[in-house]
């Protein structure tokens, strides 16, 4: 027998954040854990682009793959982790993994993406520590 699951408190109650934005790229959905990782409130963030957590040097990349996905219904990275930099509401730069997923309407068009994103900072920041380690080590 299935259970029945609340989507709503399954989405606020998850470690990883989830956002979803419209097709314009507007944030319609942020839960807890996307507050807890960019410092952003789900109210300063409801209603703002993407662009809000993308460093300023990736927004045109964002923005154009963004839009290519809007117009094909399809994202070259289907479930591919993709890691990349993001911004922090408090102005530092921070290490996100996420995938991202196309969402249609009823009559399979096109209605926005949601993403799922954990923060990686630390073990970023430890794999850097690490390789300059052993980049000391090696002989020159």
């Amino acid at each position: 027998m299935k259970t029945p699951v609340d989507l709503a408190q399954l989405v606020e109650v998850m470690g990883d954040a989830v956002i979803v934005a419209d097709r314009t790229g507007k944030i319609t959905l942020w839960n807890a854990a996307a507050t807890r990782i960019f410092g952003f409130s789900e109210a300063e963030a409801l209603g703002q682009s993407l662009t809000l957590i993308t460093p300023e040097r990736l927004q045109h990349r964002h923005n154009v793959g963004f839009d290519k996905s809007m117009e094909t219904g399809t994202t070259r990275y289907g479930s591919t982790l993709l890691k990349v930099p993001a911004n922090h509401k408090d102005g530092r730069t921070i290490s996100i993994a996420f995938t991202v997923a196309m969402l249609f309407d009823d009559a399979h068009q096109v209605t926005g993406v949601a993403a799922v994103i954990r923060d990686e900072t630390e073990r970023f920041l430890e794999e850097r520590q690490l390789k300059q380690r052993l980049a000391a080590l090696e002989p020159k």
